[in-house]
C-alpha cells in the first residue's frame, strides 16, 4: 500500500509541468478562444449568424501602370558582379 502511494507521488513529480510561457493556441486556450492569423476583420457578424462586409475595411491596393516599365519581374538568385559608380558620392 505504501509502495503504491510512493510510486503515485513520484509519477506526479515526474510529470511535465505546464509553463505559463507556452504558446497559446486555440487548442490550449479557453473554449471560445479564436487566435486568428493576425489580420484585421473586414466586417462583423450579425446576431443570426451572417457576416456583413464593410467596404471601408477592405484593403485597397493602388497599383501603378507598368506597361512601359523597363525592368523585368524576375530577379535572379545568382548575382553577377557589376561595376557601378556612385553619382551622389564625392
Amino acid at each position: 500500500m505504501a509502495l503504491g502511494l510512493l510510486l503515485g507521488i513520484a509519477r506526479a513529480y515526474r510529470r511535465k509541468r505546464t509553463s505559463s510561457l507556452n504558446i497559446l493556441t486555440s487548442k490550449t486556450g479557453p473554449r471560445d478562444y479564436y487566435k486568428g492569423k493576425n489580420c484585421k476583420p473586414t466586417g462583423f457578424h450579425t446576431r443570426k449568424g451572417g457576416y456583413v462586409v464593410v467596404q471601408e475595411k477592405l484593403p485597397n491596393y493602388a497599383v501603378p501602370d507598368l506597361s512601359d516599365f523597363k525592368l523585368k519581374a524576375y530577379v535572379s538568385q545568382v548575382a553577377i558582379n557589376a561595376n557601378t559608380t556612385d553619382a551622389g558620392a564625392s
